[in-house]
């Protein structure tokens, strides 16, 4: 336990678990208040999830570690059985236009894709690097085809931010197995008509490629929540307005206090808050791929880069949709969002890591 404790991987997680309770209390308070009478509503919820988030990261960090190795393959299965539930009438809920949560009692929901992403750097870790994994063509066959149902399962719900965050994920831990550049390059220039496909005939997905573009070109509709995401970033200026200050969260930005949280951030913490949070999730990353230089075990070097590629590229996609940087994707900011299941999955694989660290640590010594 002290172990853990003394950590900077840990310290560090553990001051971005508390900006993120900042956070949601700010960005949520007036939002709260209106829509249901209570102006810590969602503050409450994030305080149950970050203390279950916690309790996921004990259990993760006590486990022993060849255990993980054992159990990924039933938790991609588990996963995968979870996504295919949201397509249930009756047990997936649609929230705008997309079939992403299952139904919790108490009003709770969560979101299996944010599992299932975690789940994926296990399995490909154990499928690329486990020494205990002998792969006969067959077998390869039946593996490449359940790695490839939850992708097809995303694109239904659908889920095209999660889809391309697995994707980018699974071809980094390919190319860290040593596949050849020529295959990952031959993969990406098939793959770039299919996303074409997913992207242009699709209209609500072309239509935001043309926000993108100019937002002001439909600044009422699908340019709005880009608009005023920056125009918050610019009402912070370099030193910001104040904590709590903020005018974006008066419902003039939508998603405050979940996907747009960050342009609350900036707004009230200026640039130069920005910076220092970003030098923090930065650091978390930089700390992660560390980790796995320094572990001699091949398939945890594969799941501390796999999962700092999972972390880093929520982070630098939700950063880059509310800068305006890329395309609107509904994505949560890791740990400052509101939300449960993002909030208790990176809780859990951030107790792996620190357990990893912890044995790296240990055989050094």
């Amino acid at each position: 336990m002290l172990r853990a404790l003394s950590s900077n991987l840990f310290l560090a997680l553990l001051t971005l678990v508390g900006l993120g309770l900042v956070q949601v209390y700010s960005s949520s308070y007036i939002f709260a208040f209106e829509n249901y009478g209570d102006g810590l509503f969602f503050l409450k919820k994030q305080v149950l999830f970050t203390l279950i988030g916690f309790v996921a990261f004990f259990v993760a960090f006590k486990i022993r570690l060849d255990w993980f190795e054992k159990l990924s393959w039933t938790m991609w299965i588990f996963s995968t059985i979870l996504v295919a539930l949201t397509l249930v009438p009756g047990i997936g809920v649609r929230v705008g236009g997309a079939i992403r949560w299952i139904q919790l009692p108490f009003g709770f929901r969560f979101e299996p894709a944010e599992l299932l992403k975690v789940s994926l750097v296990f399995f490909l870790s154990t499928l690329l690097f486990s020494e205990k994994n002998f792969i006969s063509q067959r077998s390869l066959f039946n593996r490449f085809v359940i790695l490839c149902i939850p992708f097809g399962l995303l694109l239904r719900q659908p889920d095209f931010g999660s889809f391309v965050i697995l994707l980018a994920t699974a071809v980094s831990l390919f190319f860290l197995s040593g596949l050849s550049w020529k295959w990952i390059a031959s993969g990406v220039a098939l793959s770039l008509p299919v996303f074409y496909f997913l992207v242009m005939r699709v209209d609500y997905r072309r239509a935001r490629i043309a926000a993108f573009i100019d937002p002001w070109s439909d600044p009422e509709r699908k340019g709005f929540q880009v608009i005023q995401s920056m125009l918050s970033f610019h009402s912070g200026g370099v030193s910001g307005a104040g904590l709590g200050n903020g005018q974006g969260k008066l419902f003039f930005l939508p998603e405050a206090h979940t996907d747009f949280t960050l342009a609350v951030f900036g707004e009230e913490l200026g640039f130069v808050g920005l910076f220092i949070l970003m030098s923090l999730y930065a650091y978390i990353v930089f700390r992660i791929f560390q980790i796995g230089i320094l572990t001699k075990s091949p398939f945890f070097k594969s799941v501390c880069i796999g999962s700092g590629v999972l972390f880093g590229l929520n982070f630098l996609i939700n950063a880059g949709v509310t800068m305006g940087l890329v395309p609107t994707k509904g994505l949560t900011l890791p740990f400052l969002s509101y939300g449960g299941s993002s909030l208790v999955v990176f809780m859990f694989l951030f107790g792996v890591l620190v357990n990893i660290e912890r044995n790296t640590e240990r055989s050094l010594n």
